[in-house]
């Protein structure tokens, strides 16, 4: 358990707290600080431009808009105004950056030529003039009321970004972060480090080259954060969280030498789903997962298909393996499964039954031999010990 909360705590910081404490340290290094304007010039539009295709070619369109947001408060930022303008330009930005970037994360990609894409793509212009005229007409009016003290400034004279932008910036973290504590996702982690990396840039005590490698910074982050996603797509199980079929192949072509394989399916799954329904049956098959995801002894468990599941020990023989799939086995039989069913009788109010049920599995397991020299043949050799399980009464492990 105390594993599982260490590397639950190393993926919200990798790899988009890594990249940003890369950029902290460049903009802060001295040996680097002749060329940071020119790299700052290329760096965060080759960021946006390469984003966007990426974008356009996977059909992300948060994505896609969130780039769009940064690179219009990136040229803003640069762009050459009197200062009164200037200082309207850049409050509003404070303002209005990490609200759209929250927005972009709670909301689900609806296609960008689609209804749902133009209405955002119009919202975000619509931002863009609204801040062009204000800064051209009202200038004045407008940097009082952007920059119109909630509490004691003198609390606050740490940060360029005025109380409004401070307080923009907290509540995009608050509604950003809230949903990773339930359902942690590389792309709402993607852009609460976007928002953390926009703060820095409106926080630089030197603007110019250094907010715009931190604006860059938070368009990689979000563009990492896609891959992040796709790949977890292709080689994650969505219901269980475990690897998936294909990254089981793929893990079993790259191992070299002696290796064994047990396959675990759920005991009377079948029956289960008819008489509980599926849903039931899918929190049965996420409890499974979690406890195969214990196993130790070297082994990692994947979601194979169904109610069966995989578990490769790199570098072990069968009777290496055998103690640690006896004891993840027993942990699952030991385990209660409590079930909530609403009982409705005529002409009586519906009442709660609660049902403790045990759930079994059955595995067999085998390792790469003479008679068994490549994956296909070790996961059938698995696959017939397994089968012995089962015609053996169930729960229990055969080799």
């Amino acid at each position: 358990m105390h594993g599982g909360k260490v590397r639950t705590a190393i993926s919200l910081v990798i790899p988009e707290g890594v990249l940003l404490l890369l950029a902290v340290i460049v903009v802060h290094l001295d040996a680097v600080q002749s060329s940071l304007p020119d790299f700052a010039h290329f760096y965060p539009y080759a960021v946006y431009v390469i984003g966007a295709l990426l974008a356009w070619r996977f059909q992300r369109s948060r994505l896609l808009f969130a780039l769009l947001v940064l690179a219009l408060a990136n040229w803003g930022l640069e762009a050459p105004t009197p200062h009164l303008a200037g200082r309207v330009v850049f409050q509003a930005t404070a303002v209005l950056l990490p609200l759209n970037l929250a927005g972009l994360a709670l909301l689900a990609d609806r296609g960008i030529f689609t209804p749902f894409g133009l209405l955002r793509l119009a919202a975000i212009l619509a931002q863009v003039i609204a801040v062009d005229l204000l800064r051209l007409r009202v200038p004045l009016a407008t940097a009082a009321f952007l920059s119109h003290p909630l509490l004691p400034a003198k609390l606050f004279t740490w940060a360029p970004v005025s109380q409004l932008g401070l307080v923009a910036f907290g509540a995009a973290l608050t509604v950003t972060a809230a949903p990773l504590i339930f359902e942690p996702n590389a792309t709402g982690r993607g852009f609460l480090w976007a928002i953390v990396a926009s703060f820095l840039a409106l926080s630089a005590h030197r603007p110019g080259p250094v907010a715009a490698i931190y604006l860059g910074t938070a368009g990689l982050i979000l563009v990492v954060a896609v891959i992040e996603a796709s790949y977890l797509l292709a080689y994650q199980d969505g219901l269980t969280a475990l690897p998936a079929r294909r990254a089981l192949t793929e893990a079993l072509q790259r191992l070299a030498g002696q290796y064994a394989v047990a396959m675990v399916d759920v005991d009377h799954f079948k029956k289960f789903n008819d008489d509980y329904g599926h849903d039931v049956g899918d929190q049965v098959l996420r409890m499974v997962a979690a406890k195969l995801g214990q196993v130790e002894g070297g082994g990692r468990a994947y979601r194979y298909g169904g109610e069966e599941f995989a578990i490769v020990f790199p570098g072990k023989g069968i009777e290496d393996t055998l103690p640690h799939l006896e004891t993840v086995r027993q942990a699952v039989a030991e385990s209660t499964f409590t079930i909530r069913r609403r009982i409705r009788r005529r002409g009586a109010r519906a009442t709660r039954r609660r049902r403790d049920v045990s759930i079994t599995v059955s595995i067999g397991v085998a390792a790469k031999n003479h008679r068994h020299a490549n994956p296909e043949q070790v996961i059938r050799a698995a696959d017939q010990a397994l089968y012995t399980s089962k015609e053996a009464g169930r729960n229990r492990v055969s080799s």
